[in-house]
């Protein structure tokens, strides 16, 4: 089963005290960035939530926003060093600039970090806000795997039905690859015949082992039986990735750039427009898979 990397999952957990909301939304991204939005209180929790973030997801950029109401008394602190400082700088600048006025308190009370929370509410009740923190993680985690595995269903059967569509133009670059010596010979002879059209000489009077082997290193240089043989090869393990354990969004990459690399080689080698025409398929087929993959965990 595979995972998309996008999602949203929303967590809340409310205790006697406080109550918590966590929302996480994540988008695709090469490797796991994630990206903490909380209240400065609860700035000692961020390791432990990004360590049960790292420990549930592998990939994609994951916004995190994490709130919380106090339902109870709290006991809040000044920060007084703060406090003075903004008092002499508001002295300072009233008697350089000659400004009338005294500090409010209102104006004073809604400066950041002028009151918090006491550190002294308690250990059992950090720890119990601690705990409500993690429960409500694994809460939106649990909300944001499940639509990331829908996502990524929906992601599967899209990819497998480009699979199949390149599977399907195969058989005909195989068809027209058996007939490619034919045709090189054939189309080898019509030249010669037309530079001896101009002389005296003919086809007849050409030596045969030479032009053989003309047509062997043609036929040689043409070949694109193992392109075939190894773009077969790399599509089923595709699908097999598709369907293992584990993180598959950079193994799923990789296989798709040695699909791109046959199908080059294959579509550089063809003569035929019939077989050029089923390469490009191929290759339109390879860029609808790329921009699904980008989105796989």
């Amino acid at each position: 089963m595979i995972k998309s990397m996008t999602g949203f999952g929303r967590g809340t957990i409310a205790q006697d005290n406080f109550s918590v909301a966590v929302d996480l939304k994540t988008v695709n991204n090469r490797f796991l960035d994630v990206h903490l939005r909380l209240p400065s209180e609860l700035s000692n929790h961020e390791p432990a939530i990004r360590n049960r973030i790292n420990a549930r997801l592998t990939r994609g950029r994951v916004d995190v926003t994490l709130t919380i109401e106090r339902t109870g008394e709290v006991v809040y602190e000044l920060n007084r060093p703060l406090i003075g400082g903004y008092i002499s700088a508001l002295r300072a600048m009233q008697q350089e600039f000659q400004l009338s006025g005294v500090p409010d308190i209102n104006t004073m009370a809604r400066l950041p970090g002028i009151m918090q929370p006491s550190r002294n509410e308690g250990d059992e009740v950090n720890a119990q806000i601690g705990a409500g923190i993690i429960q409500a993680i694994d809460a939106a985690l649990d909300e944001l795997d499940e639509m990331r595995a829908h996502e990524g269903a929906a992601l599967a059967t899209a990819m497998l039905s480009h699979v199949a569509a390149i599977e399907k133009q195969l058989p005909v670059i195989e068809s027209i690859a058996g007939k490619q010596i034919d045709v090189l010979r054939a189309r080898l002879h019509k030249k010669i015949e037309d530079m001896l059209s101009r002389s005296a000489l003919d086809v007849a009077s050409l030596d045969a082992g030479r032009l053989a082997q003309e047509v062997a290193y043609l036929a040689d240089r043409s070949d694109i039986t193992e392109e075939i043989e190894r773009l077969r090869s790399h599509l089923s393990q595709f699908q097999l990735t598709l369907n293992s354990d584990g993180e598959k969004g950079k193994r799923l990459d990789f296989l798709l750039q040695e699909f791109n690399r046959e199908a080059n080689t294959i579509l550089s080698k063809s003569t035929d427009v019939e077989c050029k025409e089923a390469a490009l398929a191929i290759k339109a087929d390879i860029e609808k898979i790329r921009e699904q993959v980008q989105n796989v965990e």
